[in-house]
């Protein structure tokens, strides 16, 4: 059996610097890239985003789905019922004090092996970091960016931003036609802390959600005749008790 990658100097990090950005190479290793069995199928299901509506409203363009999961200190990891997506205006100021309600994640991605495989890394991560913590709200958002040659993508429309949540990963599934999107890290301050572009599929951003800020700069298009898109998968953790 091929050894499991050390996480202390991921854990150390992120305890260090409140983030980390985490290469393809490196994630391979950390997911056990032999266990993402349904991998084709996963990556493609973002071909099968809905509309986000809500930001359509406002002349923007981005689909995804959502779904909720809970975490328990003993390792296991539940879907709940679908419900929708809340933030406060404390957290962002463009749709905040809103319940959005997302077309569910397809349940054959939800149980399959990479969701289920980068779910358990993010607990193990995260869970490792806060060890008092029995129980954990999980959010996963599948994303979906779309630019065009006459309206650049945003995949932060609310700006530099918290989400209200403990830790979040931002984890990379394509890139189509696209340039820009460089993820950037602040202080409480607003004074930059670092920031890099997500590019490879699985380059993977964590981020230790009460103590940085984040945002990602607008994307649009490589060939402004071809259609273009940038793919991630966020998971957000947030402590119940």
């Amino acid at each position: 059996m091929t050894p499991l990658p050390d996480t202390s100097a991921l854990h150390d990090r992120l305890q260090r610097d409140g983030f980390a950005f985490v290469t393809a190479d490196t994630m391979r290793g950390l997911l056990q890239a032999q266990a993402l069995t349904d991998w084709s199928a996963f990556a493609a299901s973002w071909n099968d985003l809905a509309l986000d509506t809500y930001l359509a409203a406002s002349g923007r363009h981005r689909r995804r789905r959502h779904a909720t999961f809970s975490a328990d200190a003993d390792g296991g990891i539940r879907r709940e019922a679908h419900q929708p997506h809340y933030q406060s205006l404390k957290y962002n100021p463009l749709q905040g004090d809103l319940q959005r309600w997302f077309e569910p994640v397809l349940p054959a991605i939800a149980d399959g092996a990479s969701l289920r495989r980068i779910l358990g890394f993010c607990h193990d991560c995260f869970g490792a970091l806060a060890p008092a913590t029995r129980h954990w709200h999980v959010e996963v958002h599948q994303f979906r960016i779309e630019a065009r040659a006459d309206e650049a993508g945003e995949p932060t429309p609310e700006g530099v931003h918290r989400d209200g949540v403990d830790y979040v990963l931002v984890l990379l599934i394509d890139r189509e036609n696209i340039e820009r999107g460089t993820t950037t890290i602040h202080a409480a301050d607003r004074s930059l802390l670092g920031s890099f572009t997500l590019t490879h599929a699985l380059d993977a951003a964590l981020v230790d959600d009460a103590r940085v800020f984040h945002g990602v700069t607008a994307v649009t298009p490589l060939d402004p005749s071809k259609p273009a898109h940038r793919d991630v998968l966020v998971v957000t953790f947030k402590a119940t008790t």
